[in-house]
């Protein structure tokens, strides 16, 4: 269907010859993975073919995904990024390749989004592409933009709400702004971008999927085509301004103290130095008012950002690709991470990727053998696992204290099967060298009471086990102190944290993972890991972390500031 759209959308045209103006790169590609590339590294979605003496078009893609990457040109930022002559004829290759082999409208990147994602590409780094090209080649080029940006003008709809549609209208906004002849095709979709503006960007600026990362890439794509629309000399819509308005307060609320994005529902920390680079050019100074952003709280103070999962997972379509992670929280201190999530593992395999999205893969409490929500079958089409039977109530409060900040939170996903409330409690001292935390599990009511009894009693009055893990991030070396009271953490940029608890249930140090999709597997981690059992209507567990203190001779005193020094 795709590739008959295509070919009709160009029958007797080829008016495009140039563009209105020189375009102007906006995106932002990596050194170090341009010159991969050119050696013939390709890495994609987390799968690695090294093939130096094989054209890219050749290369067999190993799954849908690492196509998807190959398609969309994204990685033309990083050839531009290299910017030599031996960049350059790489891009040229490929580029062409790409005409001969798929320009009449097959192969698998003629979606609207990858269309859309692509011509951004193209016409970013077109002055790039076409220095010393010939006559015939340049032809090929506008021929093939033109044809995309008419397919896309037909199809747009056709991608589903949220990121994809925002990357087919932001492609076609940039190609009917950028292309000569082509500008009538520019109007109705700056017309559906607002209305994509008005119905998926709520008002807290987040996005119903709640992806931090997803939302970053949202968040670039329409200032990128509100640069173009000014460029041309054309208004933005308001929808689209506000928007914008709306989401870079939010995205400033997710950043860590490092720059990076808090890790959740499918999202990464994004390339380095992408989130501060987009908010720079957004120019927008507002703040977060005080309260949840996109469902997020966030505890800052001195060099220490926590970041917490303080709702509900997504629900219905946007659920694809959310985790069980409410009450879960990551911890950075400086330009170091500490405390962390799992991550998305689906570049790694079906298995890893649900088993990312499971509460163990979270630093959170859960109970032994239960997710605080579960997967639903797999859609018959499109093989998706919406998330499902999670919490329904989650009640939060952010307050100032006179030495710090509190939060605390509460879900009822436990409620239905065992009769249990969890609820977390989280302290940053002022200065962010502390965070105690308080986790419960409570019977409240007298009917959760009576489920509670019964779920003891199949227990044989063992109680119903739990954990609390803490996942620390692959460059933190932990290791168990003071006879197995305390767990010491070495940062590499030579903090140390010193991990307690009240002495109530059993304390473990375990291997663990760290899942990123630039990696080509699991990266080996720690975790920290407290377990115990609910015997009782009320269940509490208390914990800190707090940086060591340092004597004069530099050595560690792991005994100061110990909150449960004076406790029985």
């Amino acid at each position: 269907m795709n590739r008959w759209h295509a070919w009709r959308a160009t029958r007797g045209r080829g008016r495009v010859v140039g563009f209105t103006s020189s375009p102007e790169p906006r995106t932002i590609g990596s050194f170090a993975r341009g010159r991969q590339l050119m050696a013939g590294n390709y890495l994609f979605a987390g799968s690695l073919l090294t093939a130096p003496q094989t054209a890219m078009w050749e290369l067999p893609s190993p799954d849908p995904a690492f196509a998807a990457e190959l398609h969309g040109f994204a990685w033309l930022d990083d050839l531009a990024a290299v910017g030599d002559a031996r960049a350059r004829a790489a891009a040229q290759e490929w580029l062409w390749g790409w005409i001969d082999r798929f320009g009449r409208g097959q192969g698998p990147g003629w979606t609207p989004a990858l269309t859309g994602r692509r011509l951004i590409r193209w016409i970013n780094h077109a002055l790039f592409m076409l220095r010393g090209a010939e006559a015939e080649q340049s032809d090929a080029f506008y021929r093939a933009l033109e044809q995309q940006t008419r397919f896309l003008s037909k199809r747009w709809n056709a991608s589903a709400p949220g990121l994809p549609r925002f990357e087919a209208l932001t492609g076609l906004i940039y190609a009917g702004l950028s292309l000569e002849g082509l500008e009538e095709l520019a109007d109705p979709a700056i017309k559906a971008l607002a209305r994509e503006c008005a119905s998926q960007i709520d008002a807290e600026g987040g996005l119903p999927t709640r992806n931090p990362e997803e939302l970053l890439v949202v968040f670039t794509l329409l200032t990128w085509a509100a640069a173009a629309l000014s460029d041309a000399g054309r208004s933005t819509p308001k929808e689209h301004l506000t928007a914008i308005e709306r989401i870079a307060p939010t995205l400033r609320s997710l950043r860590h103290a490092d720059g990076a994005l808090a890790r959740f529902h499918g999202g990464g920390r994004g390339m380095e130095g992408w989130l501060d680079h987009a908010l720079a050019a957004a120019k927008v100074k507002t703040r977060q008012p005080d309260g949840l952003a996109m469902g997020y709280a966030r505890l800052s103070a001195g060099r220490t950002s926590v970041i917490v999962d303080a709702a509900a997972p997504p629900s219905g379509a946007a659920s694809a690709n959310a985790h069980a992670s409410t009450l879960a929280f990551e911890l950075t201190s400086g330009r170091r991470p500490l405390v962390v999530n799992c991550g998305n593992g689906a570049s790694f395999g079906l298995e890893w990727r649900r088993a990312g999205r499971a509460t163990p893969s979270h630093s959170a409490l859960s109970l032994v053998g239960h997710s605080s929500a579960r997967l639903a079958e797999p859609d018959r089409h499109s093989g998706e696992e919406a998330l499902i039977n999670g919490p329904r109530h989650v009640p939060v409060e952010i307050a100032e204290e006179s030495d710090g900040l509190r939060f605390d939170g509460g879900h009822d996903a436990y409620l239905r099967s065992h009769g249990l409330t969890h609820a977390r409690r989280l302290e940053l001292t002022s200065d962010g060298r502390g965070l105690s935390g308080e986790d419960m599990l409570l019977a409240i009511e007298d009917a959760e009471k009576r489920r509670f009894d019964k779920m003891l009693d199949a227990t044989r009055l063992k109680g119903v086990p739990f954990d609390i893990r803490f996942h620390l991030h692959p460059d933190v070396d932990a290791t168990v102190d003071l006879g197995g009271a305390a767990i010491s953490m070495a940062l590499k940029s030579g903090e140390i944290w010193v991990f307690r608890h009240d002495g109530t249930h059993n304390l473990s140090l375990e291997p663990g993972v760290y899942l990123e999709a630039t990696r080509l597997k699991p990266r080996a981690a720690q975790q920290i890991v407290l377990t115990g059992y609910a015997m009782n209507y009320a269940t509490r567990v208390r914990w800190s972390l707090s940086k060591a203190q340092e004597t004069a001779i530099g050595v560690r005193d792991l005994s100061i500031d110990d909150p449960y020094a004076d406790e029985d």
